[in-house]
């Protein structure tokens, strides 16, 4: 094999190398790609946790706050009346 052949063989295989490395192995292009895509995804799922925390914490806040909040809390979930109320249960 001539010089001239042997690097251009050396050459050929270095390049194809460097590109394996920089497209397909850890660390590559494909990878970073992934890593973008989960990042994207974990930030979505982050702001809906953050706008249901605010919820919560403005419900923990309001139960805080007085006696209002947990009447209607007491109200709607275990259906508590007050003594001088009359319960009526209205079926569709």
């Amino acid at each position: 094999m001539s010089p001239v052949r042997l690097a251009t063989v050396f050459f050929a295989a270095l390049l194809a190398g460097l590109g394996w490395r920089l497209f397909l192995a850890d660390g590559g292009i494909a990878q970073s790609q992934r890593l973008r895509m989960q990042i994207a995804d974990a930030s979505a799922e982050l702001d809906i946790l953050r706008v249901r925390n605010a919820a919560l914490d403005a419900e923990v806040q309001d139960l805080n706050s007085g006696k209002a909040a947990i009447e209607s809390r007491a109200r709607i979930t275990l259906g508590m009346i007050k003594p001088e109320e009359t319960f009526y249960l209205v079926v569709e």
